[in-house]
């Protein structure tokens, strides 16, 4: 379990001679050797998202903030904890937008303990509330990987097991001080089919990779910010289920909104069952969420109720995490210069600029790459192929 991986370091390589990527033109600029590699870039996430993959839709992930005194260094600004704060804000509006019936929990470890700053609930309002809040917390001592690991695990291993079980580490500091033996715990988070995985601020660091290796998860380590936030986005798809986890038919409520007029005399104003918990106090509203099983009330989908215990959720949600199922296939890259006729984007309706352009395979509309990214992370499916459909020829 604890050999060296067979991968070859990148120090161990021969001499590289990396700057001989770039090249100028014939201005003598690297802009257009630069654009490409961004381009590449763009496109790695769309070209690997594979169909016909089991996922795990319904996602319980804790993410485990290291807020110890190495997340005041500077080298992201105004420094690390700030950054990793906000780029979490966008993950989590990300990650309930591409997986709307899951949930996430936060917890923070620094002088050696872990604490849980959210628990784990699918309401992204309240997790960017506390991450909001979390920026003026001032950063102390060592931070513990066994003791949030554990913390995490507990409660975790107690979810179904037809859900997804995920743990991810933020980790700054270049040591962990921990009460026991970190690789028995390993074994215990292989055991219970949780997936680890890392993302370092500083460098590699030999327990987190072995840790990610055992339980199937990633281990990356940032080049700057805008390499952070690409890491984060990664993490927002659902990874591969387990070949032996558990299927289940799942019970759901599609309650529908309730809107209750003013004039009306039998109007009764009510509780959310939501707000009973709200640091602003529970308030009296006439429309909501109405459980169909148990009639409790909630202001905002989905939601678990509180009362029986029944997953609320509308159409749209489970629309939107069945897309991962079957992603839409990559477009066809083509050099502009065999574009003929008008070159302009179908998507965004500019004048295609960019070195190369991508082609539907089915209705054969040309995007530029922008538009290509946001098909594919945000839309699911071809403008032109569903005009297409709804005005056959």
């Amino acid at each position: 379990m604890y050999d060296e991986s067979e991968k070859t370091k990148r120090w161990e390589g021969g001499y590289e001679r990396t700057w001989e990527v770039l090249k100028e033109d014939e201005s003598g600029s690297l802009k257009a050797t630069v654009d490409d590699l961004l381009f590449k870039e763009k496109r790695k996430r769309v070209l690997e998202q594979h169909g016909q993959v089991r996922l795990g839709m319904m996602r319980h992930l804790y993410v485990i903030i290291d807020m110890s005194r190495s997340m005041e260094d500077q080298d992201l600004k105004p420094n690390r904890l700030t950054s990793t704060l906000k780029l979490l804000e966008y993950f989590v509006e990300e990650y309930f937008d591409q997986n709307p019936i899951s949930q996430i929990g936060i917890v923070t470890t620094k002088n050696k303990r872990a604490e849980k700053l959210t628990e784990l609930a699918g309401n992204p309002k309240k997790h960017k509330e506390a991450l909001k809040k979390a920026v003026g917390v001032p950063c102390s001592g060592e931070p513990s990987l066994y003791n949030s690991l554990t913390l995490a695990m507990e409660i975790l291993k107690h979810m179904p097991g037809h859900t997804s079980r995920e743990i991810l580490v933020i980790f700054s500091s270049l040591t962990t001080c921990d009460p026991s033996n970190i690789y028995d715990l390993i074994k215990c988070l292989k055991i219970a089919k949780i997936r680890v995985s890392v993302i370092g601020l500083s460098a590699e660091v030999r327990v987190c990779t072995v840790l990610t290796r055992e339980t199937g998860g990633t281990y990356h380590v940032i080049l700057d910010e805008s390499h952070f936030r690409e890491l984060l986005n990664y993490h927002v798809s659902p990874p591969p289920a387990n070949s032996n986890s558990e299927c289940s038919l799942i019970r759901m409520g599609f309650p529908q909104h309730t809107m209750v007029s003013l004039s009306d005399q039998d109007a009764k104003p009510c509780f959310s069952m939501a707000h009973l918990d709200s640091s602003s106090g529970p308030v009296l509203t006439l429309g909501g969420y109405y459980c169909p099983q148990c009639r409790a009330k909630y202001a905002e989908l989905p939601v678990e109720c509180k009362v029986c215990g029944l997953t609320l959720v509308s159409a749209p949600h489970l629309a939107r995490s069945y897309h991962h199922l079957f992603p839409l296939d990559a477009f066809r890259e083509t050099s502009i210069e065999e574009i003929q006729g008008e070159r302009y984007c179908q998507g965004c309706q500019g004048e295609l600029k960019d070195l190369n352009v991508y082609i539907c395979n089915v209705c054969q509309n040309i995007y530029c790459v922008e538009c290509d990214i946001f098909i594919h992370d945000t839309l699911h499916c071809c403008p032109g192929c569903i005009h297409n459909q709804s005005n056959p020829e």
